[in-house]
């Protein structure tokens, strides 16, 4: 069996990049992109905690799919959003939004 450590690990990797990611690029995609790796990363540490503290109950795994429903639905309505900016600006970066204010 692995132990909780090396779960833990790769969720702290995963949060890591995607904060990372998310406070360096300048693409609505590669940030959407980042945040979607700190969500899996949170749903990592869900099923972990679940199965290592209570391992006959599926409250973790349940809470896991939820915030995988909420980050689908997070995920479309961001590109939705995006596919509507792209088309009025012609560019996806993070420094041309000025041009949105009005």
């Amino acid at each position: 069996m692995i132990n909780i450590e090396y779960y833990l690990i790769v969720s702290t990797i995963m949060m890591f990049a995607g904060v990372y990611g998310f406070f360096t690029r300048r693409n609505l995609l590669a940030i959407l992109i980042s945040v979607e790796l700190i969500l899996n990363s949170v749903d990592i540490n869900f099923a972990v905690f679940n199965r290592f503290l209570f391992p006959g109950q599926l409250e973790g795994f349940f809470f896991a799919m939820f915030a995988i429903g909420v980050s689908a639905a997070e995920t479309a309505v961001a590109i939705a959003i995006i596919i509507n900016i792209y088309r009025n600006l012609r560019n996806i970066q993070v420094r041309n939004m000025n041009e949105m204010k009005g």
